[in-house]
């Protein structure tokens, strides 16, 4: 199954939140490239359809984090399978729109430069990271409170963020943390460029 239908297949199955249908026709529109951008511009996926792959890696690496006893039974992380499927699937939702084909020069491996194909970013709405995919989302459907941080700081200490709101957020919003760790499973192992 290619990775547009599993994620088409998850959303319906999983978040049944009054607005998710609007949100989805959204991201298959033709105003939208969520199933066709690159998850970034020079790292992990920065290819066509990158970004729908990194989407999905992370749902299943935060799955899989939550569902271990240890963090369920000594943690106490206990989520709404809809609650897992709206952070993970949907925290990149600010990478819209904001890729760019284009070229760079590179070396090859005779010293000679030869033009190669990248992604340029080109933010036409400016608004941060994860508040901008707070932002989109909540345009369509009420996020809960930890759902909206978990999202916002699922950068974590990566992100340009004041450091101190970061440790606050995933102190009081365990779930930013497990989304944080799940983005950066997927992001270093699960997708990790040979």
């Amino acid at each position: 199954m290619d990775a547009k239908t599993r994620f088409i297949e998850i959303y319906k199955e999983k978040i049944k939140r009054e607005g998710a249908e609007g949100l989805l026709a959204y991201l298959t529109s033709k105003s939208c490239d969520f199933f066709t951008a690159p998850a970034s511009a020079r790292y992990h996926n920065s290819r066509e359809g990158g970004l729908v792959e990194h989407s999905l890696n992370v749902y299943d690496c935060l799955a899989d984090y939550l569902s271990r006893d240890k963090v369920k039974s000594e943690y106490a992380l206990n989520y709404s399978e809809e609650s897992i499927a709206i952070v993970s699937l949907l925290h990149d939702l600010c990478k819209i729109n904001v890729y760019k084909p284009g070229f760079r020069n590179v070396k090859d491996e005779f010293g000679v430069w030869q033009k190669v194909p990248t992604y340029e970013f080109d933010d036409k709405m400016p608004y941060g990271h994860g508040e901008k995919s707070v932002y989109i989302i909540s345009g369509y459907m009420k996020l809960t409170r930890e759902e909206a941080f978990a999202i916002r700081y699922h950068m974590g200490f990566s992100g340009e963020e004041d450091k101190r709101n970061v440790g606050k957020a995933f102190e009081l919003y365990p779930l930013a943390f497990a989304l944080n760790t799940a983005d950066m499973e997927a992001s270093y192992f699960v997708e990790k460029e040979d």
